[in-house]
């Protein structure tokens, strides 16, 4: 079998277990996924929206807010990464907009999530497979793109 071959066996081989099953997200190489889908997934359809997002975020917010204040402070916001292992590695500084050592609940729910920001590429506030697979994909050299009426002149 020749190296060309070889290496689009494995790519399509690749391509069938990001694509073939609900666990598909974990297959990918970063640690958002390390632990499988984001449990943030509602209707476990493999399809991950701001609408989703904002409805986790603020059942965690609800969670982590032991003292009922409506804000985070530093040691209740340590519950919020043992909430889900994709927000194991949540930054406080991140959502405190303001800097004032606390976090509402506005600035927890309404800051955008970083998986969403990485994966939606087409901005509809809703991340696919094809969107994950896309972000993912090996990027090799790229040509000028081709107009259409190129390829007829």
């Amino acid at each position: 079998m020749s190296r060309r071959t070889s290496l689009r066996s494995i790519a399509a081989a690749v391509g069938l277990l990001l694509t073939g099953s609900a666990a598909a997200p974990a297959q990918t190489t970063d640690g958002m996924f390390s632990s499988g889908p984001p449990a943030w997934d509602a209707n476990h359809d493999g399809v991950y929206t701001c609408e989703e997002w904002n409805s986790f975020a603020d059942r965690a917010f609800t969670s982590a807010d032991r003292n009922r204040n409506g804000k985070l402070d530093p040691t209740e916001f340590a519950t919020v990464r043992k909430i889900d292992p994709s927000l194991a590695d949540a930054d406080f500084g991140y959502f405190d907009e303001n800097q004032d050592g606390r976090i509402t609940r506005k600035e927890f729910v309404e800051k955008p999530n970083a998986f969403i920001l990485r994966f939606d590429r087409n901005g509809d506030c809703r991340v696919t497979g094809d969107e994950m697979n896309a972000a993912n994909a090996p990027k090799g050299p790229q040509g000028p793109a081709e107009r259409p009426r190129d390829r007829f002149h």
